[in-house]
């Protein structure tokens, strides 16, 4: 499909008015359930290669809005066309929503489909310094993951490294050192995803340049004043100005916005700095919540409820299926308790249903 998903910025809110009023689980009601809330929020990973009775269950019954693909689960091109067509076709028929599936497919060392391209790192393309590279190498992966049933890419990374020892430039995942031209590549590879039908993500809100550890494995706070960390919002503010459909939230702590909540879990930045000071309009998406539970020694239900109540609209989870079926259902009884407000929850099953109708 050779279509912008930029057009979303003008059919959004009709999209998700007439998928809602056509979609067999919205017509026995004016609103969803809490049940539906919740279940288009979660994108989670499956175990094995072959999709449980259980997981294509949760899907048919709309608890998952989507799954995250890794390496364990990719063997064949032929097994994942299989696979992708299996997932989609559970949430078909039980007249779900459209379901995302997403993988990580930034290209160099995390690249969840080998044979796939990018054919070159983002530092590779940082060397070259070509916009229209960079949209080439995003088209060409757009139109790999879209024969392949995969709807989202969990890429960009628009992190501006402040030094060599930013985790992420030693991971070999970003473009530049400098900020205008990571905002010009890392916009022009989303552009060609877009262009090939494929949902690009950038991350890591507002910026992990300075993170010297991985907020997967750490809890990390980034103290740096707003000054210094203004140039790590460049990338962010042309994808905004583009129309990005959707942005991941770092699991990191930034005082000068908000000294108690990491940003995935932190209004101030996900409502106030993300929707309100950029005025994004798009879908707003966590960082892996379990790997951040375990390093702050809670549960991931825990930080799955913060970041509901925060008005995050989509909530990753690495964990086991058994795991995220209890986030789930954590998520639904704090839902039902008001610990989370409804009114939140109803703003972004309309954005997820826009993005998903829209695609």
């Amino acid at each position: 499909m050779n279509r912008r998903v930029s057009a979303l910025a003008v059919t959004a809110i009709v999209a998700a008015q007439l998928l809602v009023a056509a979609a067999p689980i919205a017509s026995a009601a004016t609103t969803p359930t809490i049940a539906q809330l919740i279940g288009q929020k979660l994108i989670v990973r499956m175990d094995g290669t072959t999709p449980s009775a259980s997981l294509l269950g949760r899907i048919r019954r709309g608890e998952v809005g989507g799954v995250i693909l890794f390496g364990a689960n990719i063997t064949t091109k032929t097994a994942l066309i299989a696979l992708t067509k299996t997932l989609h076709d559970a949430a078909i028929v039980g007249g779900q929503p459209r379901f995302l599936i997403a993988v990580d497919q930034e290209g160099g060392s995390v690249k969840r489909i080998p044979w796939a391209p990018p054919t070159l790192s983002p530092p590779q393309m940082g060397q070259l310094a070509s916009p229209t590279t960079a949209r080439i190498q995003g088209s060409q992966t757009g139109q790999a993951l879209k024969g392949l049933g995969i709807d989202v890419d969990l890429a960009p990374v628009a992190d501006v490294p402040a030094s060599t020892s930013s985790f992420l430039y030693q991971q070999g995942r970003t473009w530049s050192f400098s900020a205008s031209r990571t905002e010009w590549l890392s916009w022009s590879f989303a552009d060609g995803l877009q262009f090939a039908g494929v949902l690009p993500t950038m991350k890591h809100f507002p910026g992990l340049g300075f993170a010297t550890a991985n907020t997967d494995t750490h809890v990390v706070t980034i103290h740096q004043s707003i000054s210094a960390l203004t140039p790590g919002l460049l990338p962010y503010k042309l994808g905004i100005q583009h129309t990005i459909p959707i942005v991941m939230l770092s699991n990191a702590t930034y005082p000068v916005w908000d000294a108690l909540h990491p940003a995935g879990w932190s209004r101030a930045i996900n409502t106030t700095l993300l929707r309100s000071q950029l005025g994004f309009r798009g879908l707003t998406m966590t960082d892996s919540l379990d790997g951040a539970a375990a390093s702050r020694h809670v549960t991931t239900a825990n930080l799955a409820i913060k970041a509901a109540a925060a008005g995050t609209d989509m909530l990753l989870l690495m964990g086991s299926e058994s795991s995220s079926a209890g986030v789930y259902s954590s998520l639904v009884a704090a839902a039902r308790s008001g610990q989370i407000s409804l009114t939140r929850l109803q703003a972004s099953w309309t954005r997820i249903i826009a993005l998903k109708a829209a695609g």
